[in-house]
C-alpha cells in the first residue's frame, strides 16, 4: 500500500468536518485540514496540497460547484502537475444537483450519510 491519502475536509459544519475527519483517519486516510467556505478551501489547498478535496455542496459563498471549478484552475505554488481530485459531499439527494455534477469537473459524488473511507477510495482510486 503506498503512502497516505492527504484529504482536506471544506463544510460550512464543524460538527461534519469532525465526524469525517475520524470517520476517514480511521479508514487511512491522512486529514491534512479543514475549511468552512470556499476561500478557505482555496488558500488550504495552495498551503497545504491535498490529493483529495471533500468539498459540500452547499457553502456560504461560492457554493461547493463553483469552488470545485476554482480548485481545479489553481496552478499550486506553480506546479501544474498538482491537481487535487475534489469529490462533492451534501445531506442532499444526489438527484438534487445530477445536472450540475454531471457539468463539474469533480471526480465524484458522495452523499454525507453514505460517506466511508472505503467509499471515498473507491471513487478517487488509490494513487494520488
Amino acid at each position: 500500500m503506498g503512502p497516505m491519502q492527504r484529504v482536506l475536509i471544506v463544510d460550512d459544519h464543524a460538527a461534519f468536518r469532525s465526524a469525517a475527519r475520524q470517520l476517514l483517519q480511521r479508514g487511512g486516510f491522512d486529514v491534512v485540514g479543514e475549511a468552512a467556505d470556499g476561500d478557505g478551501a482555496l488558500a488550504a489547498v495552495q498551503r497545504l496540497r491535498p490529493d483529495i478535496v471533500l468539498l459540500d455542496v452547499q457553502l456560504p459563498g461560492d457554493d461547493g460547484f463553483r469552488t470545485c471549478e476554482r480548485i481545479l484552475d489553481l496552478d499550486a505554488g506553480g506546479d501544474a502537475s498538482f491537481v487535487p481530485r475534489v469529490v462533492l459531499t451534501s445531506g442532499r439527494s444526489i438527484s438534487t444537483f445530477r445536472r450540475q455534477l454531471v457539468d463539474s469537473r469533480a471526480a465524484g459524488f458522495i452523499g454525507k450519510t453514505d460517506l466511508t473511507a472505503s467509499g471515498l477510495s473507491a471513487l478517487v482510486g488509490g494513487a494520488s
